[in-house]
């Protein structure tokens, strides 16, 4: 018998997680803002090839829901991420 349980574990780095998180993308300045959006696009696309890769190895229902799931809401923030990037970049073209 564990003497700690790997779901405390699992939510004690899940919880530690948000919180580095957090603290690191409330500091960034504006003017790594997009350079940042890039590397979390091409983060979320490797969440998307894991995802895809848990929902087929799954053979329970819930696990293949959870892994749709997954790959369904890291493609809006691939593509979220993607048109807030193009604006950003269009602030600073000059004007005809």
């Amino acid at each position: 018998m564990d003497v700690i349980s790997h779901t405390t574990i699992n939510l004690i780095i899940f919880v530690l997680a948000i919180y580095v998180g957090y603290h690191v993308v409330w500091n960034v300045t504006p003017a790594l803002h997009t350079p940042l959006m890039a590397v979390t696009n091409a983060i979320s696309a490797i969440v998307i090839v894991g995802a895809m890769l848990a929902a087929a190895l799954t053979v329970t229902p819930v696990g293949k829901f959870m892994g749709t799931l997954a790959v369904a809401l890291a493609a809006v923030n691939v593509f979220g991420g993607f048109l807030v990037t193009r604006r950003m970049l269009e602030m600073f073209k000059k004007k005809k």
